[in-house]
């Protein structure tokens, strides 16, 4: 298998994860929020919601640099 092949299927997967673990992640602002009226108090990520959040960061990472690499190897 050539490296541009596992890159390729890196991009997929991390992809695929970094989609699943965005849409799994509550929602910090109401409609309100948009038009300058937020009736939410700001709220520190804790447990689960912060391993998530850390957890994309680390995928969108991997996503990013992996196209990169894809675009810095020869074909």
């Amino acid at each position: 298998m050539q490296i541009g092949n596992i890159l390729e299927v890196v991009i997929f997967i991390s992809a695929f994860l970094s989609i699943i673990l965005i849409l799994l992640q509550q929602r910090g602002a109401s409609l309100g929020a948009g038009f300058g009226s937020s009736g939410e108090l700001y709220t520190k990520r804790r447990g689960l919601e912060k391993s998530m959040f850390t957890t994309t960061i680390v995928f969108v990472v991997i996503f990013v640099s992996s196209i990169i690499g894809l675009l810095l190897i020869p074909a």
